[in-house]
């Protein structure tokens, strides 16, 4: 027997991502659509555990849908990994009769998420909200857009810097494990090299890039290099690398950090979440569960957490065909 869905529960979990209240929004106004109660849960899983919920309407919604980060806070709760840290949370959204959860993060809150399910059989649908874009079966996870414009707009001031001084930039982004923000920047940025975590050997490249950049008579330019590429050095390790060959070269290192995680969402951002805030409402209501709602193709889909979690996205080889050409 399917159960009936009379209030969902929203929270958001892990690293903030543009877009986050843009979801929560579209969580809470089609609870209100379909005659639904919605209930905030602050702080993420520890909020859960604690207890610390609010009632949402329409009205509780209203001018959060440009705001970067997540009213509803975040936050990384080691209780919730406890077995009795996951009871007590089962317990207070009993009590507050709450019948289903919508959780907005990444992999770790997909799999705080579907933990809870498979013990409690509670119904959880999760929405994929980070801007490392590493999260298989979407297209797309929300702050990723966002992301990708922030860091194109820094390295884009940067390379006006780089060009009147003839200097060479090292520009270090956002993507653990993922080279999405720093392949597709790099390309948008003009970029002269990129290093991303999905490819080995990337000093190497670099170093084929930079000699042939010299021959070409290039006196700047832009190394975008992703968090977790695998040449095992630190960015400024690269660009002590670097100088100890092209002594010519003026080199500046650039952390954008976190900068890349802030900031109002931009359109595609805004609309992305709005449709995946409905989709979860929706998906719930028609009686799925452990599913993320995610976009392919500019349409909703519903992919099991089990396999957005199991499987890896892969890297974008056109694109990187791409950054070869127009990087000569």
């Amino acid at each position: 027997m399917i159960k009936k869905i009379n209030n969902i529960a929203v929270l958001t979990s892990g690293g903030d991502a543009p877009g986050m209240n843009a979801a929560i929004r579209a969580v809470v106004r089609a609870c209100s659509y379909y005659n639904l109660e919605c209930t905030g849960v602050y702080r993420g899983y520890q909020g859960l555990i604690e207890g610390d919920f609010e009632k949402l309407d329409a009205r509780s919604v209203r001018n959060v849908i440009n705001k970067g980060g997540t009213f509803l806070k975040s936050t990384r709760s080691m209780e919730f990994k406890t077995k009795e840290g996951r009871a007590k949370a089962n317990e207070n959204l009993k009590k507050a009769g709450v019948d289903a959860l919508v959780v907005i993060g990444g992999d770790g809150t997909f799999t705080g998420g579907l933990l809870f399910n498979q013990e409690f059989d509670f119904p959880v649908v999760g929405i994929p909200a980070t801007i490392d874009n590493d999260i298989s079966g979407t297209d797309y996870t929300l702050g990723y857009d966002t992301a990708l414009n922030t860091v194109v707009e820094a390295i884009d001031k940067i390379r006006d810097t780089a060009s009147s001084h003839n200097r060479l930039f090292l520009v270090e982004v956002m993507g653990r494990d993922a080279g999405d923000i720093a392949l597709n920047s790099g390309i948008g940025a003009g970029a002269e090299e990129i290093l991303i975590p999905e490819e080995e050997g990337g000093i190497e490249l670099m170093m084929d890039s930079l000699e042939k950049s010299k021959k070409s008579g290039k006196t700047s330019s832009i190394i975008v290099v992703a968090e977790g590429e695998k040449s095992g050095k630190t960015i400024f390790e690269l660009a002590e690398h670097i100088g100890e060959k092209y002594e010519e070269y003026d080199i500046r290192v650039s952390v954008l950090g976190h900068i890349q995680r802030g900031g109002s969402p931009s359109c595609f951002d805004r609309v992305l979440a709005s449709k995946l805030g409905v989709g979860a409402v929706e998906a719930l209501t028609d009686g799925k569960s452990n599913i993320m709602v995610g976009v392919h193709h500019q349409k909703v889909v519903h992919v099991s957490l089990e396999k957005a979690l199991k499987e890896k996205r892969e890297l974008d080889k056109e694109l990187r065909r791409v950054a070869n050409i127009t990087s000569v």
